[in-house]
């Protein structure tokens, strides 16, 4: 299945939280954060949405940083998603 946005939408996928501290120290899942960083899978056309002409600043690839409650997930293909707008997006990792 291919996920195509549309508008301003972007699909995303989180990264994996880490399991592991940096010094060795094993989180259970509950101590886990919620990954609030993904990798884009699909960005929309853009276009012009609500009567404002948006310009997708994103693009497939990028690492961003996300609104923790923002979007809606999805299951496709076994595989966990998020389509959210790009004003959601708060920042790209670099």
């Amino acid at each position: 299945m291919t996920l195509r946005p549309l508008a301003d939408r972007v699909v995303i996928k989180a990264v994996e939280a880490e399991e592991t501290t940096k010094s060795g120290i094993v989180l259970p899942g509950a101590a886990q954060e919620k990954p609030q960083v993904a990798e884009v899978i699909a960005v929309g056309p853009g276009g012009n949405v609500d009567g404002k002409e948006i310009t997708m600043l994103v693009k497939k690839g990028d690492k961003v940083i996300y609104s923790e409650y923002a979007g809606t997930k999805i299951k496709a293909d076994g595989e966990e998603y998020i389509i959210l707008r790009q004003n959601d997006i708060l920042a790209v990792v670099e």
